[in-house]
């Protein structure tokens, strides 16, 4: 996988791996954010299906895209071609 993905070929990844792949958390970061903010897993998988994907940005040794929707931004990286990892996420209302 050539990184840092393009953000229309981050979407095609993104449906992917949700479909067949492995989506993990950050921990624990991740997971505390998602408490913090009243928001669930599930929240964060249907910001992935439906959000428009940002172009990505390098940010602590690694390339991350935002995902997001009128409502909440998830932030992920692609590990693999299989996996993705959300490092992050909010409201933005």
């Amino acid at each position: 996988m050539k990184l840092p993905i393009k953000a229309v070929e981050a979407r095609k990844l993104l449906r992917h791996i949700l479909n067949a792949g492995l989506v993990t958390y950050s921990q624990p970061h991740a997971i505390e954010r998602l408490r913090q903010r009243s928001l669930t897993m599930l929240d964060c998988e249907n910001v992935m299906r439906a959000g428009v994907v940002e172009e990505a940005e390098w940010s602590d040794g690694g390339w991350w895209h935002q995902v997001r929707t009128r409502k909440i931004v998830v932030v992920v990286e692609f590990l693999s071609e299989e996996e993705v990892l959300v490092v992050t996420a909010w409201r933005t209302e």
